[in-house]
């Protein structure tokens, strides 16, 4: 029995990064040697086993057989006769294709160290190709490593294209295709996964409403990318900076501006209503995607609720208060932070302006604090009661909104208008 460190702390280490999880394979062992040594089993599709002091698993070597569409049509092989080399043969990239013996010495057969050191993304052999799963591994591992320099190798590049070209990306299950976008979004650098994607020519089949965006011009006064898909990107990325692994506030940064996919082309470059009509894709796409419907929740409202944000200096209290109703606000506390967040990502996440301040963040949080601290017990000691003391709450919530608000002095932005967002 030979056992060997494999995969992502192998590469990470080689990066220089953070140990994250340690995965082990076995090599000349069988399952019944695995258990009669003190293992736990825990894979059902193929031998994996948890070690009994430190819980880190260890599978069997294996090999894979491609057996049916998708990426779960695979039979699996794991014995002793097979080796290391054909256990890495079966993974995706050469990057993950790196053993580390207990000595330290490495077992790298596919040349993973020297792509690393190019910062090459590349697989491993044709078998790649068998699981449409691996285009979205592709994409995602270049959100998380376009940071260093990483870019996909053409012929990698050109297997994931014929892989979308084929329709096999259509029987990736939405928990999976959830599962991956997620991982980009807590990454440094989600835009690299939208662009790998549409490099693929993949985008438009797992994400479609996003990549409509793309082509889509935008007043070049107010959004000098002029693309929207670029600012799509932009946004995304400024996200990432504004609030590093939250895939909440990337997946709300991402659906912010569906909308303008559905402007009429003789309105545009403007947008108008684009924040109304850019909830029925939001929507749309987190039920296919089986998102989790805090994702969705936060998306829908930060869609339909961004250019109010944008221009809050000129809302009456009484427009802030059921703003922030709306947003549920008073009985989520954290949703009108979270708001305002998305809000900076889309203002900032723009070419050239991504220093750019963004008072009207501190503005809503300001005026939500003010209304939050009403206290409803102190109504309630008046004695109101029924449909009269949801007013009167309301109405002391507004005065304290309008008292805060003249409280400070704020000078509107100039691009505050539905029309330029």
């Amino acid at each position: 029995m030979q056992v060997y460190l494999v995969g992502g702390a192998v590469r990470d280490a080689l990066l220089g990064l953070p140990a994250g999880d340690r995965d082990y394979v076995v090599v000349g062992a069988t399952t019944q040697q695995m258990l009669d040594a003190g293992y736990k089993q825990v894979g059902r599709d193929f031998p994996v086993f948890l070690h009994p002091l430190t819980g880190e698993e260890h599978a069997l070597a294996r090999t894979e057989r491609k057996s049916g569409r998708g990426y779960t049509g695979f039979v699996v092989h794991a014995d002793p006769s097979v080796t290391l080399e054909d256990d890495l043969r079966r993974r995706d990239f050469t990057i993950n294709a790196i053993a580390q013996a207990a000595d330290g010495t490495l077992a790298d057969p596919f040349g993973g160290a020297r792509d690393l050191e190019a910062r090459v993304l590349r697989h491993v052999g044709d078998a790649f190709v068998e699981d449409p799963l691996r285009v979205l591994r592709a994409a995602r591992f270049m959100a998380r490593f376009a940071y260093f320099g990483f870019t996909v190798a053409p012929e990698t590049l050109a297997l994931m294209r014929g892989m979308a070209q084929s329709g096999e990306l259509a029987e990736l299950v939405p928990e999976r295709v959830w599962q991956e976008l997620a991982k980009a979004l807590r990454s440094a650098t989600p835009s690299a996964f939208l662009r790998t994607l549409r490099e693929a020519d993949a985008l438009r089949a797992v994400l479609p409403e996003v990549d409509a965006l793309y082509g889509v011009p935008q007043r070049a006064e107010f959004h000098p990318e002029v693309d929207t898909g670029i600012h799509c990107e932009l946004v995304c990325d400024m996200a990432a900076r504004l609030a590093p692994g939250d895939d909440l506030i990337g997946y709300a940064a991402l659906c912010h501006d569906l909308g303008k996919a559905l402007t009429p082309i003789d309105v545009l470059p403007r947008h108008l209503m684009h924040e109304q009509l850019g909830v029925a894709p939001v929507i749309a796409m987190s039920e296919r995607l089986k998102v989790p419907s805090e994702h969705r929740e936060l998306a829908v409202l930060c869609c339909r609720e961004h250019l109010n944000v944008h221009r809050i200096d000129e809302l009456k209290a009484a427009t802030v208060h059921d703003l922030i109703a709306r947003c549920d606000g008073f009985r989520k506390p954290q949703r009108i932070g979270q708001l305002a967040t998305v809000c900076e990502a889309d203002k900032r996440g723009r070419a050239g302006m991504a220093d750019t301040d963004y008072p009207q963040g501190d503005t809503v949080r300001r005026l939500h604090a003010a209304a939050m601290a009403v206290r409803s017990d102190a109504i309630a000691a008046q004695g109101i009661t029924g449909p009269a003391f949801g007013e009167a709450l309301r109405k002391a919530r507004i005065a304290a909104i309008s008292e805060a608000a003249r409280g400070a002095s704020s000078t509107p932005t100039n691009d505050a208008s539905p029309n330029a967002l």
